[in-house]
């Protein structure tokens, strides 16, 4: 039985990506006309890397400074969502290595300025390290928001030129 890969292992394994495609005909009622970019984990990794403490992101804001990256017009949000995770998840493994600079995932919020209870530690994991950074969390029936996460979004624009 094949060995298991770490979550750092995906990070690292890029299947062959970045890669902008054609919206087809099935997509196109969804996401529009146009092209999509099927980003690689490690570029996703590297946005969510570059958000300085106090500073916020969304998957959404992620997903745009991708598709101008790639000339593209949406970046695919499915892929996006997945190797945010997945940054997430190596950054637990490397912290739980002893490393002190990992990918802070707790500062990428879902769309709306949502905690995202796929992140390692779940929504209170995320709200214990938003908490230190001096953001206020609110509870709006089952799920937990960042309050006037707007106010807070990092300027990515430097990171998206790479």
């Amino acid at each position: 039985m094949a060995r298991k890969k770490t979550w750092r292992e995906k990070l690292d394994d890029d299947h062959g990506l970045p890669r902008v495609v054609e919206i087809d005909e099935r997509m196109s009622s969804r996401w529009g006309e146009g092209t999509f970019v099927i980003p690689a984990p490690r570029e996703v990794d590297e946005l969510m890397h570059a958000i300085p403490e106090g500073k916020l992101t969304t998957i959404n804001h992620l997903r745009e400074i991708l598709a101008a990256r790639h000339g593209a017009t949406i970046a695919c949000p499915i892929t996006t969502g997945i190797f945010a995770r997945v940054a997430a998840e190596a950054a637990a493994e490397d912290e739980a290595d002893g490393e002190v600079d990992i990918t802070p995932y707790w500062r990428t919020l879902k769309t709306g300025g949502e905690l995202n209870p796929k992140y390692p530690g779940g929504v209170e994991g995320q709200r214990e390290r938003l908490d230190a950074e001096g953001h206020t969390v609110v509870e709006r029936g089952k799920r937990s928001f960042v309050a006037d996460y707007e106010k807070r979004l990092a300027d990515l624009a430097s990171a998206s030129a790479r």
